[in-house]
């Protein structure tokens, strides 16, 4: 809970959020102004779950993504756009409870310090915040009349040794009267001004640059179609996963396999592994790894056409932030959770047949599973990526759209 504290004790954000009752209410540039050090703690933890996976990357993403039930401050009205307060904390919330219920099946049987961590972050939001807005503020912040005017703030003066303006853009294909500003039209913009010069009555190409003798392809010198060697040089595409560092295949401080920046390689294997050993596979593109042993978990990151054979894993397998993956469980796995990608395909074994697979904001997902027969096909069912909501008997319900083959 200290990331909540640390945030907010920077930004002033609990003494803001506390007085609203003595601010009057805002216009938009002053509601933006109230929010935004809200904002900027919002803006400033998504940084903090940036960049490479940590043992704890699912603590933290929880604890991100459940604080935009904080932003239920922000509602004004059934205009903003926005859901009325509680329905906005317990839909915040399901945001984050995808990473909270990692927790709870990872550390299940392995540390219930954890376990109770989770519980505690959900209780925190469910009951916690949401009982508290339903008590208090069911229908939005409540405002002074009299209080102080939230204000936006005033723009800054610009610098004495500011550089001068760039020129002007290089004139319009339509340089017709019409497009100048003038008193009784106003200046258009854009396809309007498109429109006005056609419905003016006049010749719709009266304003067009003519095409040249010279400018006609028939009468260019270099209508060869070659491209120079200068042209050459200065069209080069830079090479995919340009920023990424060195390869590596390496056990981490006795626990954690790594596995990074592989390209093209087919045949890594990891042989020498044991049920409390973790695998990270992160930045991966075109290549194939065996984990031939049972681990806790292995997790997928940022890879791209990559292929996964495992045997057994204690936890649970990830698959996050990918493109095109293959899989292929050779044993069992309680749990397989597939978040952010596109094109995956996964192969179940029989021992894995009833593997829990969770998936969200992820599209083009594909299971096998082994036919009945031993020499039978195997069985493809794609999982479904779109959901009808229903409003029945006072809730929504929610149905896959059927998929044709599945």
């Amino acid at each position: 809970m200290q990331l909540f504290l640390v945030l907010f004790s920077e930004n002033g954000l609990l003494s803001q959020m506390c007085f609203v009752c003595f601010l009057q209410k805002p216009d938009l540039a002053g509601l933006a102004e109230f929010l935004k050090p809200l904002n900027e703690v919002i803006s400033k933890a998504n940084k903090l779950a940036e960049g490479r996976r940590s043992d704890f990357f699912n603590h933290l993403k929880a604890a991100v993504d459940s604080l935009s039930a904080l932003a239920w401050i922000a509602y004004t009205g059934k205009e903003c756009g926005m859901s009325m307060p509680i329905a906005h904390v317990e839909e915040s919330w399901q945001m984050a409870e995808f990473y909270n219920n990692k927790i709870l099946v990872e550390y299940k049987s392995k540390d219930p310090n954890h376990v109770e961590w989770a519980k505690a972050l959900k209780e925190l939001y469910l009951p916690g915040l949401r009982d508290y807005v339903k008590s208090n503020y069911p229908l939005g912040p409540v405002w002074s009349s009299t209080g102080k005017a939230v204000t936006a703030a005033p723009p800054k003066a610009p610098r004495p040794s500011a550089p001068a303006p760039p020129p002007p853009p290089p004139a319009s294909l339509f340089t017709s009267e019409s497009s100048q500003p003038s008193s009784s039209t106003g200046y258009k913009h854009g396809m309007s001004a498109v429109f006005q010069e056609i419905n003016s009555g006049k010749p719709v190409t009266s304003g067009l640059r003519k095409v040249t003798d010279d400018m006609k392809t028939k009468n260019r010198a270099e209508r060869t179609g070659v491209v120079g060697s200068s042209e050459k040089e200065t069209r080069t595409s830079a090479p995919s996963f340009s920023k990424a560092g060195p390869p590596k295949l390496e056990l981490q401080m006795g626990r954690k396999w790594v596995v990074e920046n592989q390209i093209g390689k087919k045949s890594l294997v990891i042989d020498d592994c044991d049920a409390k050993q973790s695998v990270y596979i992160f930045g991966c593109k075109d290549s194939v790894l065996q984990v031939q042993g049972k681990v806790n978990n292995i997790t997928v990151d940022k890879c791209t056409k990559m292929g996964v054979v495992f045997r057994d894993v204690v936890a649970a397998f990830e698959i996050v932030n990918c493109n095109g993956v293959e899989v292929q469980c050779q044993g069992s796995a309680p749990t397989i959770s597939v978040d952010n990608t596109a094109g995956c395909q996964l192969y179940l074994s029989k021992e894995s047949l009833g593997v829990s697979i969770t998936t969200a904001k992820s599209s083009e997902i594909n299971v096998l599973v082994p036919g009945s027969e031993p020499d039978g096909d195997w069985g493809e069912h794609s999982l479904p990526q779109q959901f009808v909501h229903i409003f029945k008997d006072g809730h929504f319900e929610t149905t896959p759209v059927s998929h044709s083959g599945g």
